[in-house]
């Protein structure tokens, strides 16, 4: 549904605290949630304005998360280099397709159930594997691929309520084929984000990542605002009192979902904690039903298991891979001596 968030810099790591992690990624997951969610309810309330365009919810989701971010960074005192880079080309590609990947996941949040785009946002780790192996080289085995393969299963299960012979058509009236299509469309782009800041981390720091990417972000969604002299769907609208409590809190939820994500990486290896990102599942679940009345179809349920399974299985296969070339790297250098 989103493209992926990279965590903030932080102070130098402290003791290994795994459930101390696992907590703050749960936290995360339900800060994301709740992101999502205030744009769904953005979209869902009366008043001045009857809906918001895509790119309006952008600008704020990206503008006003920048404000815990920037306040987070200079708590530990990474402000500072937050604007350094010596790669501006490979942020302009990390954020176009990321900004890419934000609009076509919120054009599908507001045409689908929240539980629905969520399933389907997960899908993300798997398309990475396809193309970390098509444009880093990077060797992926059987296992994966097997992995991948059953987790794409998973997402047919799932896209398939959402499909209908309209579908098919470009001109088709279905909104809720056309939400599968954008979701998954940002599920694409989110596996591209996460190779392009493959790429930037060998020479870019967390901070400027963060903040580039925001800042492009929120640049594309104010640009936006002039769509509306040509289609009036893309025209900016001015929100009452409480539209706008929910569009900043679309940001500031964001916003603090990434200070979160910070801290469980900072208390547990990755490894650990990772898994728990598919507990957004349970509270989309929960936000969907409660606030939406959205009771999402079983094969969204049976795709949205399979997908998670797939995805866990990736994270873990790669964690036992990254212990298997350490311990061969260790050999090795044993051996030199």
């Amino acid at each position: 549904m989103f493209p992926p968030d990279r965590p903030l810099p932080g102070p130098p790591l402290p003791p290994q605290r795994p459930l101390v992690g696992i907590l703050f990624k749960v936290a995360s997951a339900l800060a994301f949630s709740c992101m999502g969610a205030s744009v769904k309810i953005v979209g869902s309330l009366t008043g001045p304005a009857s809906g918001f365009p895509v790119g309006q919810v952008v600008f704020c989701r990206s503008f006003f998360a920048l404000i815990p971010v920037f306040v987070w960074m200079a708590m530990v005192g990474k402000l500072p280099t937050a604007f350094a880079t010596t790669n501006r080309y490979g942020h302009i590609k990390r954020g176009l397709v990321g900004s890419l990947g934000m609009f076509c996941g919120f054009a599908g949040l507001t045409t689908l159930p929240l539980p629905d785009a969520t399933a389907i946002s997960f899908a993300a780790p798997l398309f990475s594997v396809v193309l970390a192996a098509l444009l880093l080289g990077e060797v992926v085995r059987l296992y994966r691929w097997t992995a991948v393969l059953i987790g794409f299963c998973g997402v047919i299960v799932m896209l398939w309520p959402h499909l209908s012979a309209d579908a098919l058509s470009i001109s088709g009236s279905d909104a809720k084929a056309r939400g599968a299509f954008f979701s998954l469309c940002g599920a694409i782009c989110a596996a591209f984000a996460m190779i392009e800041v493959r790429r930037l981390t060998a020479t870019e720091s967390t901070a400027a990542i963060v903040t580039y990417f925001s800042l492009m972000t929120t640049t594309f969604g104010m640009m936006s605002v002039l769509g509306g002299a040509f289609d009036p769907k893309w025209a900016w609208v001015l929100p009452d009192a409480k539209q706008a409590l929910f569009l900043v809190l679309t940001g500031v939820m964001g916003g603090f979902g990434q200070i979160f994500l910070t801290e469980s990486y900072r208390r547990a290896p990755a490894s650990v904690v990772a898994p728990f990102d598919y507990t957004g599942m349970i509270f989309a679940l929960f936000w969907g039903y409660f606030l939406f009345g959205d009771l999402p179809d079983t094969l969204v349920l049976i795709g949205a298991a399979i997908v998670s399974g797939a995805g866990i299985y990736v994270i873990l296969r790669e964690r036992q891979l990254g212990i298997d070339r350490a311990r061969q790297s260790e050999a090795s250098a044993q051996r030199a001596l």
